[in-house]
């Protein structure tokens, strides 16, 4: 298929391993992309895969597995936020990969990359408002506190000033456009990461409502899983992992830290995880053969069972 070889779905062997796909079972990959999980899902049992996605430029992929697995695989077009409306059987496993997709970050026409020209997009739906939007629009005040809470960059009002400065004269309209404006306050060191990636990050994290939309999917996806079944996130940066670590553990019954992303949840009396994992890590190998894996972490949760608790082995390269 055109595209497996270019986007490679991160830690797709610990995914099927906490997933653990069974002959008859349904899963749904909550984040569909190329399909890089779906369809090793499919080819690891004779289960059914649900795959989700708000990008429309997805859907000739769907309809390619569509043609291959036959009733096996079924696309519904939506966010995965809204997977309490988009879901209504119950399901064994769900997976999400979070963030914007390899496929996305190749289009530069899509705009969520700063290496490449193009306009200033960065829409997962295709609709809405655009990062263009923002920066032409926001105060400078608010520009500054999103730069700083969704980029967590320390020199988001300088930034901020810079962007008020530029559009005065003309609006930004571009990708690199916005990537010289940061150059100007953050200078570029071929050694360290891209000084634009947190102001992108953070634009990026804005237009999609993201940190929102992972809350209310993982909540949902945790109600419609079936007793024994598992939820498994890999994600890229902390402010999601703060989300899931927090929320697995307050499903778990456990004491977690509170996140300023998530409203306040008491810790269940009765958890609805038997089993929550620490953070895994990918290997060494991965991350050398496949760059996008190096910031990836992933956690898994096994939802309490009416006759039994999983007791699912939780070691590997595990972080808190």
């Amino acid at each position: 298929m055109a595209g497996m070889i270019k986007h490679i779905p991160v830690m797709l062997k610990e995914v099927l391993k906490y997933l653990s796909p069974k002959d008859g079972e349904t899963y749904v990959d909550a984040t569909f992309g190329n399909g890089g999980y779906s369809k090793a899902i499919l080819d690891a049992a004779n289960c059914k895969v649900i795959a989700i996605d708000r990008d429309p430029t997805v859907e000739n992929r769907a309809t390619e597995l569509k043609k291959l697995y036959g009733n096996r695989f079924e696309f519904r077009s939506g966010c995965f936020g809204n997977i309490d409306r988009l879901i209504e059987e119950s399901v064994n496993g769900f997976v999400f990969d979070i963030g914007v997709s390899s496929m996305q970050l190749d289009e530069a026409e899509r705009g969520f990359s700063f290496a490449k020209e193009a306009p200033l997009d960065m829409r997962m739906s295709c609709c809405g408002i655009t990062a263009a939007d923002i920066v032409n629009t926001m105060a400078e005040n608010d520009l500054a506190d999103l730069i700083y809470r969704y980029g967590e960059e320390r020199k988001s009002r300088q930034i901020a000033r810079k962007i008020v400065e530029h559009r005065h004269n003309k609006p930004i309209e571009t990708t690199t456009e916005l990537a010289a404006i940061v150059y100007t306050v953050l200078h570029r060191n071929k050694n360290t990461i891209d000084p634009a990636t947190r102001t992108f990050q953070a634009l990026r994290i804005a237009v999609n409502d993201e940190l929102t939309e992972l809350q209310n999917g993982l909540r949902a996806a945790a109600d419609k899983l079936a007793p024994g079944g598992r939820l498994v996130v890999v994600d890229f940066h902390s402010l999601e992992d703060r989300i899931v670590k927090t929320l697995f553990n307050t499903l778990g019954g456990k004491t977690a830290g509170v996140s300023r992303y998530l409203p306040e949840t008491p810790v269940t009396k009765t958890p609805l995880f038997a089993n929550v994992s620490k953070a895994i890590a990918p290997t060494a190998e991965e991350c050398a053969f496949n760059p996008r894996a190096r910031s990836a972490k992933l956690r898994f949760a096994v939802k309490s069972a009416t006759d039994e608790t999983n007791n699912l082995e939780n070691k590997g390269d595990e972080h808190d």
